[in-house]
């Protein structure tokens, strides 16, 4: 016995007071046979419940991938352009504002997703709303019931005619959906291929969410990505516009004049005065005018370089995947799971025990 303090005193234990500790806690174990076998038989019914009462989670999945502009192929023109005294810095400059992987977040984001649930259902009928879809079926109206009056809130209405009530509800339902709903992620790093999921045990909203979702970023995508070289065709197609208008009109005045007088004198040299003039202005016109065109052409070319393709690989389809634990692994699941529950029970009341007694 002195001994066995000894060890313990300095923190070592042998091999054979090892063995025979781990026989006692054994024994322990044993006499409890019926308590462990009680636990065992309780888990796997709580469990085999569960699996059988618990929803099957359905995911909708879409892959697309997304081909980044390549404005490598204004070179060639670039340098044509700079021997003809134009200079296509602005036009040839890529934005890096959806570069790399920032179109993941764009998918994350609450004005994506806010735009997204306040979308209609059916796009054939827009009698109900994703985000009415979502509270019925979760049963939003009685969980919230003492903290939001839904009776009183009309999500059809423009964004900007919300109230703080029911900026705060498509807040959090944002939230939840962002925490255990959706998921956008890249199958491989190194490739361009993105594939969205949204999760949910609503198979209908899961499929209309994902691909409302898929279809208001990818067009958000677009129209930004695209913003610029758009405005600067559209400001060059208004400029050729008008410069052919004035070209147009002084060519009308031309012929006019020249209507006017058929056969001039050539030796009264006032007369001719006007002809010229309309004939510079001509000149002048033309050659603004076909400067502008070419710009214009060129400004055509780097938007067509600068839209993005996104080409739709796999979308949802029913029936969806689905996810759910089986009776005989819930079983399983549980019986484990509350035996180990047992087995720390008996030890810490087998160790308050034994202090009690030391005591």
């Amino acid at each position: 016995m002195r001994q066995q303090n000894r060890h313990i005193l300095d923190d070592k234990i042998t091999f054979g007071e090892l063995v025979e500790r781990l026989y006692q806690w054994l024994f322990v174990f044993l006499r409890k046979w019926r308590f462990l076998a009680a636990m065992v038989l309780a888990g796997a019914v709580l469990g085999g419940t569960v699996s059988l009462l618990r929803k099957p989670v359905y995911h909708a999945d879409t892959t697309f991938v997304l081909e980044q502009s390549d404005m490598g192929g204004l070179g060639n023109i670039s340098g044509i352009a700079s021997m003809l005294g134009l200079n296509l810095g602005s036009l040839g400059s890529e934005s890096g504002l959806f570069k790399g992987d920032n179109i993941l977040e764009l998918y994350r984001s609450d004005a994506m997703l806010s735009q997204t649930l306040l979308a209609p259902f059916d796009p054939s009928d827009e009698s109900q709303l994703l985000v009415e879809r979502y509270i019925r079926f979760h049963e939003l109206e009685e969980k919230w019931q003492r903290k939001v009056d839904f009776a009183s809130l009309d999500f059809g209405l423009p964004r900007e005619r919300f109230s703080v009530q029911q900026d705060s509800v498509l807040r959090e339902i944002v939230k939840e959906i962002r925490k255990e709903n959706l998921l956008v992620d890249k199958p491989d790093r190194k490739l361009n291929i993105i594939k969205v999921t949204v999760a949910s045990k609503d198979a209908e909203f899961a499929k209309g969410f994902n691909e409302r979702l898929v279809e208001t970023v990818n067009d958000f995508y677009l129209r930004t990505k695209t913003k610029k070289t758009a405005e600067n065709l559209s400001v060059l197609q208004q400029q050729a516009d008008s410069v052919r208008g004035v070209l147009d009109e002084k060519i009308q005045q031309l012929a006019r004049f020249q209507d006017k007088n058929p056969n001039p004198n050539p030796l009264l040299q006032e007369g001719m005065v006007a002809s010229r003039s309309l004939q510079i202005d001509i000149q002048a016109s033309g050659a603004v005018y076909e400067e502008i065109v070419t710009n214009l052409e060129i400004a055509k070319i780097n938007h067509r370089n600068n839209t993005p393709l996104i080409q739709i690989i796999d979308r949802p389809r029913y029936p969806l995947e689905r996810s759910e634990i089986k009776p005989t692994t819930g079983i399983l699941i549980g019986a484990f799971v509350f035996f180990l529950l047992g087995l720390a029970f008996v030890y810490l009341q087998t160790l308050f025990r034994r202090h009690l007694k030391q005591e």
